[in-house]
Parts: structure tokens; sequence; C-alpha cells
């Protein structure tokens, strides 16, 4: 990412490895994941919680900042400076050296008018993704109905209320295959 800061939609958020545990793809980016570094995370954690599917369908405004240091050595990195979802601006500690901290500050950024359903779609698919259910997205909305014993000829269709009846079977299902 270079230029001026962007404005971005999470789409989906993945859990990666050891050194890379959070894996965030923002809407638009054509497959190029952002990986948050500790520091961001933390924010976002600040700002949203660390139940990751609640991130999904929330905006990011991300900058480049050239001086990001790691190991001892300026290398840049993408940094958070507006989110939306917060009541208020807030500014937090982000650690530049071992000790060395310097106030990192995230606006408000407006929420725009969006389509609630693709956030409500996307963790609906999430659970069935992490309970070991895959196709294509025909094939995940007929797995969803059968879950509850709906149908539905496309994923705006799917209530508020039918989104948790599904959601809530599908961890409850994966906790029982988990015992």
């Amino acid at each position: 990412m270079s230029g001026a800061p962007i404005v971005a939609t999470i789409e989906n958020v993945r859990q990666g490895d050891g050194t890379k545990p959070v894996i965030i793809d923002l809407v638009g980016m054509n497959g190029r994941p952002w990986i948050p570094s500790l520091g961001m995370r933390r924010i976002i954690a600040k700002a949203w919680g660390t139940e990751t599917n609640d991130w999904i369908g929330r905006l990011v405004k991300l900058v480049n900042n050239p001086e990001v240091v790691y190991a001892g050595q300026a290398v840049g990195g993408v940094e958070i400076i507006a989110l939306s979802h917060i009541e208020k601006a807030f500014t937090v500690p982000k650690r530049v050296s071992q000790k060395k901290t310097v106030p990192h500050h995230v606006e408000v950024l407006a929420e725009p008018v969006t389509e609630p359903w693709r956030a409500q779609w996307q963790a609906i698919t999430n659970a069935l993704s992490e309970a070991g259910y895959t196709g294509d997205p025909q094939a995940m909305l007929a797995t969803a109905g059968q879950v509850i014993g709906q149908q539905w000829d496309h994923p705006n269709k799917i209530s508020a209320e039918d989104a948790q009846k599904i959601l809530a079977a599908v961890r409850e299902n994966e906790n029982e295959e988990g015992k």
C-alpha cells in the first residue's frame, strides 16, 4: 500500500499462524490480505473487541507509514488512522522500541449506509466454514437453510432471527462434536 490513505471494509478475518495470527481480507483489495502488526491488532481489539466475526463489515482507514520500525530498522508499515463503530476518537501508546512508546491517535470514521445482510451472511459463512462445511455461495446458502429447516433464494432474504438460529445451531453442533 502506498500513497494516500484508503478506507476499506473488512470482508473476512482468518486465523493465520504464530507469526501472523490474524489475516484480514478487505473489500476491493483483489485477494491481497492485510496482516496487521501486533500494535494495530491491539488497537482493533481496544475499539471492537477480540471477537473477529464482529469486525466483518466494519470500516478501517489505513495509511502507509514509512517510519514504522521493526527489529531496529525502518521498514514501513500499514497503520490505522480511523475506525468505524467507535463512539469517540482515542489515543493509545504504540510501541516503537522495547523501551519507547509514542501516542497513536485513532479518529472516528463515519459509517456509511450499508447493506446489513452482507455482514450477517459473512458471519454465517465463516461459522459454516469453521464447522467444516464447504462449497460455493449457493451451496453454503443451501447448507445454512438445512441447518434450521429453511430455504432462501438469496442471502439477503435471511432474517436476523434466522441468522441467529443458524449461528447458534452451528456453534452447538461444533461444541457437541468437540466433547
